[in-house]
């Protein structure tokens, strides 16, 4: 007969319920109130929560026999209570050793603090809670959650079905309300995968949304993983310069401490008729010695396909330019403004002049 059964009813099973009977039971709580599945929900965070905390403790021999003996406040004074210990320990809710208020196992931190309780009958310490995302994780990593489990870390597959990229990791939050002095040791960090995305600078001038598939190994209802490729819309803003990164959070694969993180760097393509500085583009002009010299006329077709008639009927100086402000790139952060269209004048010379020429010229010159 066992003392409580609190933490059973937390995975829905009897007291008799074999080891493997434990884990299935925990797989099938575990999917369906991870945190990931159940955004926003603090319900399924919780619930997740409980479910992790009786696995713990209930796939643990030695923790289970103390659980059921003692129940909940055996377990977190280490063992069987003194001969004086009284009235304060006979309830599940109650706290150990004189301290106030009550245990609620579903409430504690999502954090794994390590609580230790001595007894006037001897010291001992008590039992030490880990965080629910790391206790699923290690026993996703460890098989026993079955087939496929053991590919839980594998990375983020590519927007066009590459895969690598940076990576980085970024440190998981600190639970609410919980404080350093309870012994919280470090979380587990979730890696950001990096991926380029070329864009002309068509698509950086007018703004689009770009569709990009991406590869991601998950896990359904019943603990198996599975491999999706769902379609993200990628929006990009017009003025948008390289290296601009379009962030998306928990779309990766999942993995200890939560789903990676994608972030689509911007690359800009290689332009025949303009190259980008800044928010300016700059258009190269070429002209003969003749032109450059006795005048030249040209229409220029800007960046959003308007014809600009340019026209010069004096001497044109190699390297000189000309600014034609608003007909440049969008400024992102400056909403219906733009950069300037800047021509750069290059001048051919003659590879080699006649006899005849070179007099002509020294005297028109």
């Amino acid at each position: 007969m066992v003392k409580e059964t609190k933490l059973y009813d937390q995975l829905g099973i009897q007291p008799s319920a074999s080891s493997d009977e434990i884990k299935k039971a925990y797989r099938k709580a575990a999917m369906k109130w991870h945190p990931d599945k159940n955004q926003n929900s603090a319900e399924a965070s919780e619930k997740f929560k409980e479910c992790s905390h009786a696995y713990e403790i209930l796939s643990d021999p030695e923790k289970r026999k103390i659980y059921d003996t003692y129940g909940m406040d055996g377990l977190l004074r280490g063992g069987a209570p003194p001969p004086d210990a009284g009235a304060g320990f006979g309830g599940a809710g109650g706290m150990p050793g004189g301290m106030p208020g009550g245990f609620s196992f579903g409430g504690m931190p999502n954090g794994g603090g390590t609580f230790k309780f001595s007894t006037s009958g001897g010291g001992g310490s008590g039992f030490q809670f880990r965080n629910a995302e790391d206790i699923f994780a290690e026993f996703a990593k460890s098989g026993m959650a079955g087939d496929g489990f053991e590919d839980i870390f594998s990375n983020l597959g590519g927007a066009a079905g590459g895969q690598g990229g940076a990576r980085r990791a970024r440190p998981r939050a600190a639970p609410e309300g919980f404080s350093a002095s309870m012994g919280h040791q470090p979380a587990p960090n979730v890696t950001t995968i990096e991926k380029p995305l070329p864009l002309t600078l068509e698509e950086m001038f007018n703004g689009v949304t770009k569709r990009m598939k991406v590869k991601r190994k998950t896990f359904d209802d019943s603990g198996k993983m599975v491999s999706s490729d769902p379609v993200l819309a990628v929006p990009i803003k017009p003025g948008l310069k390289k290296g601009s990164k379009i962030k998306f959070a928990g779309v990766g694969d999942q993995v200890e401490g939560g789903r990676q993180d994608l972030h689509f760097i911007v690359e800009e393509k290689p332009h025949p008729l303009f190259t980008r500085v800044d928010n300016d583009l700059v258009h190269e002009v070429h002209l003969e010695l003749k032109e450059a010299l006795t005048g030249w006329s040209r229409r220029i077709t800007t960046i959003d396909g308007k014809q600009l008639p340019i026209e010069k009927s004096g001497p044109t100086q190699p390297g000189s330019e000309d600014r034609f402000p608003g007909l440049g790139m969008p400024i992102s952060k400056k909403p219906g403004e733009r950069g300037d269209l800047v021509l750069k004048y290059t001048v051919k010379f003659p590879t080699s002049l006649t006899a005849a020429q070179k007099a002509s010229l020294r005297e028109i010159l």
